[in-house]
């Protein structure tokens, strides 16, 4: 690892929550809280990804930067792909961390910590976990879970994902975090595998690395930000900051 570079995707086409990466908070368009987490996470520069001149315009008005992408892409993933290929040709930056755009609360600490597990050279993307608290969670399928096996303290070499309750049998469940951070030879390989079976049956884009043998790695960190897909997210995100900033 010797230069990461951090891309945000975001786009207006959200369903449950319309234009959500402008939403405001705070004085602030969502997707400029997301930007400035990431900016004090400190392990590179950073630029969102989007296909929207709104939200291209919200960033560089801030003071961030922001690179245009198609808007035919079918995931984040392939979002990224051309925006560190339009950032960076020259191959210089060689691990690509992505952070959702809908991730307005996100720790800059887990931000920083997600790269740690692509110091070992086996390792092909790094992701986050938290152990779940909440116990009608660990039955909810909209909280995926990791099932993975330890490799050292607060890390795991993920084994599956999935929707259902897992593993079976005493111990913690682990909510995965939808934030990752590639090896950039490792992106370039994912976005050109078709969908898989598992991934396509599950719903879950990370299954498509694991069902074509890359390592995927997994730290454990507090808490799970608050990803904001509906209305009641957005409220809870608003609290939550106001919070902060009068704490």
């Amino acid at each position: 690892m010797s230069d990461p570079l951090v891309l945000i995707p975001a786009r207006l086409a959200a369903t449950r929550l319309p234009n959500k990466p402008l939403a405001d908070i705070a004085g602030e368009p969502m997707i400029v809280h997301v930007w400035r987490r990431a900016v004090e996470a400190g392990i590179g520069p950073v630029a969102v990804a989007t296909d929207a001149p709104e939200i291209a315009e919200a960033v560089t008005r801030a003071g961030g930067r922001a690179v245009m992408t198609r808007a035919d892409h079918p995931s984040g993933s392939d979002r990224i792909f051309e925006a560190v290929e339009k950032l960076d040709p020259e191959g210089r930056h060689d691990v690509v961390v992505n952070v959702q755009g809908d991730l307005p609360t996100v720790d800059p600490a887990a931000i920083a910590t997600s790269i740690s597990p692509l110091s070992d050279s086996q390792v092909n993307l790094a992701t986050l976990v938290a152990v779940i608290a909440r116990e009608e969670e660990k039955t909810n399928p909209n909280v995926v879970k990791m099932v993975g096996t330890p490799v050292s303290p607060g890390r795991f070499r993920a084994l599956y994902f999935t929707r259902a309750t897992a593993p079976y049998g005493d111990g913690p469940l682990y909510h995965h975090i939808g934030l990752y951070a590639y090896r950039r030879t490792a992106l370039r390989r994912f976005v050109g595998l078709q969908p898989s079976p598992l991934e396509q049956r599950e719903k879950l884009e990370q299954l498509r690395a694991l069902e074509a043998g890359m390592r995927i790695d997994a730290v454990v960190v507090d808490d799970v930000p608050l990803g904001v897909d509906t209305p009641h997210d957005l409220e809870r995100a608003r609290e939550i900051i106001a919070a902060r900033r009068t704490a």
